[in-house]
């Protein structure tokens, strides 16, 4: 495409004919594009840069880079304006970035002791890791399978961000079927515990076994009040601290959130922080800043979307009611809005419906009242209140003949 679509001079350097075709036959892929066959391997960074001084390319596509060497050789040839299209081993770009052998092709990383009020502004330690200088490379892709794709648009904002223990932007790009592409866009957005106290845990909101099914209607009716609640509210600040931004994005489009929560990368314009526990309690500046700002802490055992989804709709259902923070008198907490819930699910289905007799409840705040009185609607049923503060409590009515 390079070659002929573009007509550029596109030059290939191969140690083992693995691009440009096998023996002295070119593989009709590469078009109009010229190959430089490598002697021997460890001699890959010297070809490349007699590919630049003799062939004056305007593309060059390497097989692999493996070695310092080699990525000195690739960081020399960029800087003349030529274009670059390689491959590197690694899992992840963050295996690349601390590869040192390879670093240099994100642009490097090096120390960086901060002031003491840059640190705060940050909430990060006085000694942090930034990127040494421009990356070798623009862009960047992850091969996650065969069918899936994590595209890095700015490699340098990718690199930065992962520095700073935020999670960086990706588009990621699936095959459905052979011809069939769907690409999945992370939206641009803004984007450990000091006491057991601060943090809510996914874990806490996982009721026994025996409750799991009451448990999914009783969360799906607080997601839907949360959502009705925030609809003419602003958007959920969430600063997202060692997990990918885009499992995050992804989580909160499967919640149909989208709308409610924004990505923030200033934590002192947070109104939730979302952290996977165990870099958590290796930063203690994150859980100062978090403290000092009055943010709740959320965080997960592991980084699966089923773990950042129950994370990502907890934290929604106490924002939805008021509770950010968990630190005032009127906070209530989620096991007793489950808890209630519960009791008005079993007076419905056990006796009200099928006994055709009224139920009283037991004596609850307004706030979780309001929450009963929008379940108990769901099944057509009238309730009344009785009873004065701190006794008031729901009646629920049986359907009239």
């Amino acid at each position: 495409m390079l070659a002929n679509d573009y007509k550029k001079r596109v030059m290939i350097v191969d140690t083992s004919n693995e691009i440009g075709g096998d023996g002295d036959i070119p593989h009709p892929g590469i078009g109009n594009a010229r190959r430089m066959q490598v002697p021997d391997s460890d001699m890959q960074h010297k070809v490349l840069i007699e590919a630049v001084e003799n062939h004056m390319p305007q593309v060059i596509v390497i097989d692999e880079i493996g070695t310092k060497l080699e990525a000195m050789a690739a960081s020399t040839i960029a800087q003349r304006g030529i274009q670059l299209v390689a491959t590197a081993h690694g899992l992840t770009i963050e295996n690349l970035i601390m590869n040192p052998s390879l670093d240099m092709l994100v642009g490097g990383i090096q120390s960086v002791t901060l002031g003491d009020e840059e640190a705060n502004r940050r909430g990060v330690q006085k000694t942090v890791l930034e990127r040494k200088g421009p990356s070798t490379f623009s862009c960047g892709v992850e091969i996650i399978s065969k069918t899936e794709l994590r595209v890095h648009h700015s490699l340098e904002a990718t690199v930065d961000a992962i520095l700073s223990g935020r999670s960086p932007y990706a588009e990621v790009c699936k095959m459905i079927s052979p011809g069939v592409k769907k690409e999945v866009e992370s939206e641009p957005a803004f984007q450990t515990s000091s006491e057991k106290k601060d943090e809510v845990s996914v874990d806490d909101f996982h009721l026994t076994d025996e409750r799991n099914s009451h448990n999914e209607l009783t969360s799906e009716s607080l997601l839907d009040m949360g959502d009705n609640s925030l609809e003419h509210e602003a958007p959920l600040c969430l600063y997202v601290y060692g997990i990918l931004e885009t499992s995050v994005i992804q989580g909160i489009n499967q919640l149909k959130m989208d709308a409610a929560v924004q990505l923030t990368d200033n934590i002192s314009d947070a109104d939730a922080l979302l952290a996977l526990q165990s870099k958590l309690k290796k930063n203690a500046k994150i859980q100062a800043a978090a403290k000092s700002h009055d943010i709740p802490i959320y965080v997960t055992k592991t980084s699966s979307l089923e773990q950042i989804t129950k994370a990502i709709r907890a934290l929604m259902n106490s924002h939805a009611n008021g509770l950010k923070g968990s630190r005032t008198e009127e906070n209530t907490k989620l096991s007793e809005k489950i808890d209630a819930l519960e009791e008005a699910r079993i007076a419905v289905m056990q006796v009200v419906i099928p006994k055709g007799e009224p139920v009283e409840l037991l004596p609850r705040s307004s706030q979780i009242m309001s929450l009963q009185i929008d379940f108990i609607q769901k099944y057509q049923l009238e309730t009344e209140r009785i009873g004065t503060e701190p006794e008031a409590r729901l009646r629920i009515l049986p359907i009239s003949d």
